[in-house]
């Protein structure tokens, strides 16, 4: 489930309001809920880089590996990848999907596996090797063994002849944030659940998206006290998450 964009936004504006110290009006809101958003996913790989490090507990619950890997798995996607068969002869290559199986217009973050016909997984090279390995009968790149460089949001695949049939998982940008509003007849702004778009990340995480966006808001109507109120939570966040 994902984090009510009304709930986050009447939140912020409570504690933004309680003492009359300011307010953050809708469009100002999406903008600095975006950001929050990319920030909070954009850490979950360095956290998981830092975790696959360190010992991990056997229960499933407890795993902090597992756990990150669960919410990076609400934005895991595959899709077809595009030959493009106008390139130059000798550097044809396939483009990233646009679109997941699914049908749905994503915008792309990071790569993942990419396989071929469903079952042979097409291996990662670098330039150097990419190129070395077709220069020998033993090593050259075959159906059975296919190979694949990743350079300009392009995949070049040896052999030449894999044409079609590749599939790319990877993982998906967060949808932009809006909440979504009608204007009433005294001009006040009313919440509409139809063009809103809630935020996408773990339930675990809205705390830590409220006080983020307390934070910048404390920036914006230059309230020196509610940037280090919701600073200094967020540290004391953090240091409960990695103690």
């Amino acid at each position: 489930m994902a984090i009510n964009v009304n709930t986050v936004y009447q939140t912020v504006l409570y504690i933004l309001n309680k003492e009359q110290r300011g307010y953050i009006p809708p469009a100002e809101f999406n903008s600095l809920g975006t950001q929050v958003q990319l920030e909070i996913f954009e850490k979950y790989f360095e956290d998981l880089n830092q975790q696959l490090r360190v010992p991990q507990t056997d229960d499933t619950y407890a795993s902090r590996v597992e756990n990150i890997d669960e919410k990076i798995s609400i934005f895991k996607t595959f899709g077809n990848a595009v030959y493009d068969n106008t390139s130059t002869p000798g550097q044809q290559y396939f483009t990233l999907p646009t679109t997941d199986i699914y049908g749905t217009i994503v915008s792309f973050y990071r790569l993942g596996e990419v396989i071929y016909k469903d079952i042979t997984e097409v291996q990662r090279l670098q330039r150097n090797d990419f190129y070395n390995i077709q220069k020998s009968k033993l090593t050259k790149a075959t159906e059975v063994f296919p190979v694949y460089l990743y350079e300009n949001n392009k995949l070049f695949i040896q052999p030449a002849t894999i044409t079609s049939n590749i599939v790319v998982d990877y993982v998906r940008k967060p949808n932009d944030i809006v909440w979504g509003f009608n204007v009433g007849t005294l001009g006040q702004y009313i919440y509409n659940n139809e063009t809103s778009v809630n935020f996408e990340l773990h339930e675990s995480e809205q705390t830590e998206v409220v006080l983020k966006i307390l934070q910048y808001s404390g920036i914006i109507i230059r309230d020196p006290q509610v940037v280090q109120a919701a600073s200094l939570q967020i540290q004391k966040e953090e240091i409960n998450q990695k103690s």
